[in-house]
């Protein structure tokens, strides 16, 4: 017998459905007998380079301050949750209720000075320190026994390793002083030159690896999020680099017309014109 699709038919194309539109809609896509081939093949490991894809394009958003767009990217990173906790659901592991109610009862168990009895007159590095402790709890209940167990190996490296910097700095397996931090980092300079004059290719990926991470550290130690910073960096190097290539652009060039003093010296007039701007 034929399944009436009449009422999911009336939700899907009810313009304000919100929520249960949208869930309705992510049936659909997965329904076995109607649902778009695509959709019905994903699994949580195809879906999830997507859902990391997602996340970074809200965030670009918000550095852009485009908040029109934002909208749209906060859209596609919800699609993506309610994308897997359907498929958590066709493989009757939870619901989407189940991943809500999870997070509505971390949040609580998480605030107790906001939801319990404990007073909010705590300093932002009191409430810090005690949504740590809250947390190391959790990993306690989950057998996490190790200082650095949970930490998503999923993450970006450089967010990784300022992660796991962090955690292991928590049981006192941190440098004192930041001056310690620069001395290492010089160290692993040095001997990432010398991997590089004397050593294997693979040898020299481990010790520029080896300085990365001291690098992620001195971060950490300056007050620094280190994923935010290269980010800015980034986009600085971005907009400079265009500036070049408009000035090139002006005199009917391009950067492979041009050669490297000449657009070292057009480098420097952009970030004097770009300084002017902004000041």
């Amino acid at each position: 017998m034929a399944r009436d699709y009449s009422a999911s038919d009336a939700i899907v194309h009810t313009p304000s459905g919100g929520m249960e539109r949208l869930r309705e809609i992510m049936r659909r896509l997965r329904d076995p007998e109607r649902g778009c081939p695509w959709d019905i093949e994903q699994t949580f490991a195809t879906i999830a380079p997507y859902t990391i894809e997602e996340a970074y394009e809200v965030a670009d958003a918000i550095e852009r301050e485009e908040w029109g767009e934002l909208k749209g990217e906060l859209g596609d990173l919800l699609f993506q949750s309610v994308f897997h906790a359907q498929m958590a659901e066709d493989a009757g592991l939870f619901t989407f209720e189940e991943v809500a109610d999870t997070m509505s009862d971390k949040m609580v168990a998480r605030h107790p000075h906001v939801f319990g009895d404990e007073s909010r007159e705590k300093s932002a590095e009191q409430q810090t320190a005690d949504w740590e402790q809250i947390k190391a709890a959790e990993r306690a209940d989950r057998a996490e026994k190790g200082a650095l167990d949970g930490v998503a190996v999923g993450l970006p490296a450089l967010l990784r390793a300022y992660k796991l910097q962090k955690r292991a700095a928590r049981v006192g397996f941190d440098w004192p002083e930041t001056t310690q931090v620069l001395d290492k980092i010089r160290e692993e300079c040095d001997e990432l030159v010398e991997a590089r004059d004397t050593l294997t290719q693979a040898e020299v990926e481990e010790e520029m690896g080896d300085l990365l991470f001291v690098m992620a550290n001195l971060a950490r130690h300056l007050g620094v999020e280190p994923e935010a910073a290269l980010r800015a960096a980034n986009n600085k190097f971005t907009k400079r680099f265009e500036g070049v290539e408009a000035h090139l652009a002006s005199m009917g060039k391009r950067p492979e017309d041009s050669n490297l003093e000449e657009m070292d010296a057009l480098w420097d007039r952009v970030k004097a014109e770009q300084r002017q701007t902004s000041d």
